[in-house]
């Protein structure tokens, strides 16, 4: 329990129906829809569209999203990939010809297509049973009369230095990212939605929307067609699993890096975390090692599923004690090669349980902070940059190629006990998700910590040679991981946002929001 004289929040408790969002608007449209006789995904698809007017630098229609959902009186876990491709006329050949060692990160040739709009139309067909009109009215009232922009967001906004042409226009106040407590408004992409809501995907894959997104992307000096837009299509699969302490954590298989984190569990199981200060340098060491052996796997074997290598390996018992058996509690291993190319931190997650007990976990995202900085000329629709995830290395599994879908850093997570999904979760910040779903399950698991505990919980990620920590980790901590071997540096932003919903066996709900960000959770 929280000390209730420090500064914090409390999780939400609720009986019917609960959301976490990482922004208030967006988490009362989610509770909206739910007391409107909406299920999860209805909520889920309603606060998602919103979030991408309320934090644009995260988010939009551009983007990409991946979905865990349990349905309603069942404990299976159904995996959606809403994730998009590489133009059919671009490869990895082709850029290095041009003598590019990487995918330019903000130029159109990082632009994959869209495929969150298909994927959320997917979710909508499959699984909700509210329409498109509905679930899209709010976002639609909010696109036209504005959204106050949040603190989070404008700190975000201000420190997005490259956007460019139709970007500038839709994106910036006389030229400016805009303050805490001014309206953002994008009338725009009103009409987009309305088109969704009228006709589903075809409104966005079909018609004047779709002639925008590839007029403007050729414009631009892109090989992207109408035939690639109209090719995108959302997909089924099971999630990958692995056990921890009688848990079961389960991830978005690859093309995501949810593997990884099953890997960093899988590792850090043959180790006593339940016996150490849970910010202390013994806990903080094992998880760095262990973080980097994973993401080292990561960068070798994920990549687009019909292109993955060896992920039965990666999940496998065996490597894990293999791999545990490398680290030193007294020294640091060398960093692993990296392999794989760009990173962000600009992603949204929420998650919703209505009283049937569907549950959805949803991330969303148009890679790094707007994207490619870019957007379509009519419509203002963002271009996300998600092909800056490919790498140009030959041969490589995860190696740009057209109609190829490029490793994704966004994952969003379901935690079972006991045969029973209790824990739909995901923690936002790039890279650094599969260590904040590790770590969020140890915080519960080894530590004992309630759920909102566990979230605000200061973070450390190793990466690139350097150790962050949060600045609310011990100094002391600090010092003992320098003596360790550790380059240790403080964090000049937080580390992503998290948000999580625990069922209890009583059917009580509880759910916890990152204050890292501007939202929270809310019930009825």
């Amino acid at each position: 329990m929280r000390d209730f004289q420090s500064p914090g929040r409390s999780a939400v408790f609720a009986s019917n129906g609960i959301c976490a969002t990482s922004h208030p608007l967006a988490a009362k449209v989610a509770v909206d829809l739910l007391q409107a006789g909406g299920n999860a995904a209805d909520a889920a698809i309603g606060a998602a569209v919103l979030l991408g007017l309320c934090e644009p630098q995260m988010t939009g229609l551009g983007g990409d999203c991946f979905v865990l959902l349990k349905p309603a009186g069942e404990e299976r876990i159904v995996a959606l990939n809403g994730s998009g491709r590489a133009p059919a006329g671009l490869d990895a050949a082709q850029l290095r010809a041009q003598g590019h060692a990487q995918v330019p990160l903000y130029g159109v040739e990082a632009v994959t297509l869209p495929g969150a709009v298909d994927g959320l139309c997917r979710l909508n067909a499959d699984w909700g049973c509210k329409g498109l009109a509905e679930i899209l009215a709010p976002a639609i009232r909010y696109a036209e009369e504005g959204i106050p922009v949040a603190p989070r967001t404008a700190y975000d906004w201000a420190r997005a230095a490259h956007l460019q042409g139709a970007a500038r226009r839709a994106y910036l106040i006389a030229g400016e990212a805009p303050r805490p407590g001014q309206i953002f408004r994008a009338p725009a992409q009103a009409e987009v939605l309305r088109r969704i809501a009228r006709e589903g995907r075809a409104g966005f894959y079909e018609g004047e929307v779709a002639q925008d997104l590839i007029d403007s992307l050729r414009a631009l000096g892109g090989c992207h067609t109408r035939d690639d837009l109209a090719a995108t299509r959302a997909d089924y699969s099971d999630p990958v699993q692995s056990h921890y302490h009688g848990y079961e954590l389960a991830e978005h298989a690859p093309n995501g890096q949810g593997a990884t984190a099953n890997l960093i569990l899988n590792i850090l199981a043959h180790f006593d975390l339940d016996g150490m200060d849970p910010l202390g340098p013994e806990r903080t060491h094992l998880e760095a090692e262990a973080t980097k052996l994973a993401y080292d796997a990561r960068n070798r074997f994920l990549a687009d599923p019909d292109h993955v290598r060896r992920l039965a390996h990666m999940l496998s018992p065996d490597t894990a004690a293999r791999l545990a058996g490398l680290i030193d509690p007294g020294r640091v291993l060398p960093d692993p090669a990296a392999l794989t190319e760009a990173i962000h931190r600009d992603t949204v997650y929420l998650t919703v349980v209505d009283r049937d007990g569907m549950a959805v976990s949803l991330i969303y995202s148009i890679f790094h902070s707007f994207g490619a900085g870019l957007a379509s000329d009519r419509f203002g629709l963002l271009f996300q940059n998600r092909g800056a995830g490919f790498t140009l290395a030959e041969g490589h599994p995860n190696e740009l190629k057209g109609g190829k879908r490029p490793l994704h850093t966004i994952i969003p997570a379901m935690l079972r006990h006991e045969g029973r999904v209790i824990l739909p979760f995901g923690v936002m910040g790039g890279a650094y998700q599969p260590v904040g779903h590790a770590r969020l399950v140890s915080n519960l698991i080894d530590f004992g910590m309630d759920l909102q505990s566990a979230i605000d919980a200061p973070r450390a990620f190793a990466e690139g040679g350097t150790l962050t920590l949060e600045r609310p980790y011990p100094e002391a901590t600090a010092r003992a991981l320098a003596r360790l071997g550790h380059q240790v540096m403080r964090s000049e932003t937080p580390m992503g946002g998290a948000q999580a919903i625990r069922t209890h066996a009583s059917g009580v709900y509880e759910a916890a929001s990152d204050p890292r960000k501007d939202g929270c959770a809310l019930g009825y």
